[in-house]
């Protein structure tokens, strides 16, 4: 098991801030990240009748007039990492990124309960976890593409 301060990162991290000032909770987020992590990456065909409804990994959480979106923070000293007994979280020590391997993962959820910003999502059809894995191949994930408030930001 790693312990705290054994990751350092070489590059850049590249993080979604998240500005619930701006947020006005129309969850469209939540529907291009599902999308997005859909086999057809397409919105209308990922969400079309019959189908069932893809698991996206950022969710909206609404409180009274405040909403906001939850996502992974990929932190600098990522407990789910810390509290992985597979190693299905691992830190990309190039690019600063929290990323998981569902095909090592047991479904233990020890991630989940270490997460302090709550952002580790349970698959239940899949019997593992998902979380952001800020769109491999995009050059801007998809929910914060989608936003139409710019409530989510990529920085660097």
């Amino acid at each position: 098991m790693k312990k705290a301060g054994e990751m350092k990162r070489t590059g850049a991290v590249r993080k979604i801030q998240i500005r619930e000032e701006a947020c006005i909770g129309c969850h469209l987020c939540e529907f291009y990240c599902a999308a997005e992590h859909h086999p057809s990456k397409d919105l209308l065909k990922a969400f079309g009748p019959g189908r069932e409804r893809p698991r996206g990994r950022v969710r909206v959480v609404e409180e009274g007039p405040v909403s906001f979106a939850l996502v992974c923070r990929h932190c600098d000293e990522p407990l789910c990492v810390f509290a992985c007994v597979s190693g299905a979280m691992e830190r990309d020590l190039e690019t600063g990124k929290v990323i998981h391997d569902p095909e090592r993962c047991v479904g233990c959820l020890s991630c989940i309960l270490a997460c302090a910003n709550g952002t580790i999502l349970w698959d239940e059809k899949r019997g593992v976890v998902a979380k952001c894995d800020l769109c491999p191949g995009r050059e801007v994930p998809a929910c914060v593409a989608g936003c139409p408030n710019e409530a989510l930001i990529l920085t660097e």
